[in-house]
């Protein structure tokens, strides 16, 4: 059995900057392509959530005890993710970005019964309601101590 040797063509100098230039804007194209979908992104959920639930108020808002008991359960169960404080943690969102201080606190009540598994946030629908809006008041106080 003979073996047959292929000889394939070397390219021109001029060739092969041609191609790596292609190679290297396929990738800058790429790259902010993947920009503007991790910008869409961020503020994605916000989109879903319902103008019912978007009007919701807190009935704990500025409340004392409230805060005190939403602190805890900030600690508990959101400090792993959006650090002690809240400037996020391990590229995890900052509790304190423009989105969130923008969002009602039916926005965010919304996020934390549904969560948005694609981005890492888990559903907290098994925390009882009234302990949810204990976080959103600790979240608006400790917010508002920043401005």
């Amino acid at each position: 059995m003979s073996r047959r040797l292929v000889n394939y063509p070397t390219l021109a100098p001029n060739n092969r900057a041609r191609i790596w230039g292609t190679r290297f804007l396929s990738c800058v194209v790429v790259l902010l392509c993947a920009l503007v979908a991790f910008a869409e992104t961020d503020q994605s959920w916000l989109k879903r959530v319902s103008e019912k639930d978007r009007q919701r108020t807190n009935p704990y808002a500025g409340k004392a005890d409230a805060i005190a008991a939403g602190s805890k359960l900030y600690s508990q169960h959101c400090s792993k993710c959006h650090g002690a404080n809240l400037e996020g943690n391990g590229g995890k969102p900052s509790l304190r970005s423009e989105t969130v201080r923008n969002a009602t606190d039916g926005d965010l009540f919304w996020i934390l019964k549904n969560g948005d598994l694609r981005h890492g946030m888990p559903s907290w629908s098994a925390m009882p309601e009234p302990s949810r809006w204990e976080v959103i008041a600790f979240l608006r106080s400790s917010q508002e101590s920043v401005k």
